[in-house]
């Protein structure tokens, strides 16, 4: 296969890059445009350590190919925060919603899109709205404290 231009906007700035259209999104972000903050683990899906939002919407960023993401938006960990850490990214580290810190990229993706749709969550929200991220440290309870702890504004 011959490769295309891909063009989409990545933290706010233009990329146009050459690659194939069968390429995944996880690859192009870390190998082509060096954002790592987006981690590879399952690469399945089942994870959810390398979830991104595009247009606004969180996506496995293993399970988006280079054709279907042409033209997005696409919002990484690394362009979550401007200047200062995210209100999502506080509340992790204040209370302590990671451990090893791999899937907490994922996580805080994830946070964020369950925030921006529904501001003060139930634990069963939350519970429902993490339910595509595994974490293997920590057990969830700093997680839920984190989420909770964001109450009704994870939009800075």
């Amino acid at each position: 296969m011959n490769p295309y231009t891909w063009r989409a906007v990545v933290n706010g700035a233009e990329a146009e890059l050459h690659v194939q259209p069968a390429e995944r999104l996880l690859t192009i972000l870390r190998d082509d445009l060096g954002l790592t903050g987006t981690k590879v683990s399952c690469e399945l899906g089942r994870c959810g350590s390398c979830i991104v939002h595009m247009d606004g919407r969180p996506v496995n960023a293993c399970l988006v190919m280079a054709y279907q993401c042409n033209g997005a938006s696409i919002t990484t960990i690394e362009g979550l925060a401007e200047g200062d850490l995210h209100k999502v990214q506080e509340a992790f580290l204040e209370e302590g919603g990671f451990q090893c810190g791999y899937c907490t990229p994922g996580m805080i993706m994830s946070v964020k899109a369950l925030l921006d749709e529904t501001p003060n969550p139930t634990t069963d929200q939350i519970k429902e709205g993490l339910s595509g991220n595994i974490c293997r440290c920590t057990g969830y309870g700093g997680i839920l404290r984190a989420v909770k702890r964001c109450g009704g504004n994870a939009s800075k």
